[in-house]
């Protein structure tokens, strides 16, 4: 067990991420790719060549990029400090207006700028995006829900709240018609997570830090200990994700 905690603590102490990439757990955890939609088949049913689209909290950029839509019109948003070094010498050059920017309530653009806004698992505000977003535009998010992984952050940290309450789609559904939206297209699904070692979920609960609110090994090593027991017994340790999407129209 010495020597398990020594490689717990290493992962612990390596734990960063560039951009979204979690290559470092490649063959060690497993996220279910079992959703039943495609986000992106979602975005291309509703982009056209000639549309602006911003991508609020972008990462890195990475998906963004992936729908290879005109840099010229095309603009991002992020807020996290890492991310936001990154964006500005990727996307940047490329003609992307991108823009720093940390609070969803004040985002950095006129009134009716865009046809569509996106958002995969960032922040927003249903108000502000009815402001920049033109007559008719849209607003095309996937998005974590509030029961993602509770099981797991329940071996580990039993008993902590709820870090966004009210994320999921009856809730949201109603934030957004509220304030003027129609949801013209939405799902809900609850899918699963594996890690073959604990090792990985260590590196991956220090990394979703704000799931795993006050998570270390030395805080919870003896529930750590019995995650590996449960390892050695099932193979895995398997988890809950949950997941939404809507497609709004102004």
């Amino acid at each position: 067990m010495n020597e398990l905690k020594k490689k717990w603590l290493e992962e612990e102490s390596i734990a960063h991420i560039h951009g979204w990439d979690f290559s470092h757990l490649d063959g060690r955890y497993n996220e279910g790719d079992d959703i039943p939609w495609s986000y992106k088949d979602v975005i291309h049913r509703y982009l056209k060549e000639d549309m602006c689209i911003l991508d609020y909290d972008t990462g890195g950029g990475e998906f963004l990029l992936s729908l290879h839509h005109s840099y010229y019109l095309t603009s991002a948003t992020e807020g996290f400090m890492p991310n936001v070094e990154l964006c500005k010498s990727v996307l940047l050059p490329l003609g992307i207006d991108f823009k720093e920017c940390s609070d969803c309530s004040k985002l950095p653009f006129e009134d009716e700028s865009f046809d569509i806004v996106i958002n995969r698992h960032g922040d927003f505000n249903a108000k502000e995006l009815y402001r920049v977003l033109k007559k008719g535009g849209l607003f095309i998010t996937q998005q974590v829900g509030e029961d993602n992984e509770r099981d797991l952050v329940e071996m580990v940290l039993p008993n902590l709240e709820k870090p966004f309450p009210g994320m999921c789609l009856t809730v949201q559904k109603k934030v957004f018609e509220d304030v003027g939206f129609e949801v013209i297209e939405s799902d809900e699904f609850y899918g699963s997570i594996e890690f073959y070692d604990i090792g990985a979920f260590v590196w991956f609960a220090r990394i979703i830090e704000w799931e795993f609110v006050g998570f270390s090994v030395d805080a919870c090593y003896d529930r750590l200990v019995n995650m590996h027991q449960k390892l050695i017994e099932d193979g895995c340790i398997k988890g809950t994700t949950h997941r939404y999407y809507m497609v709004c129209q102004k």
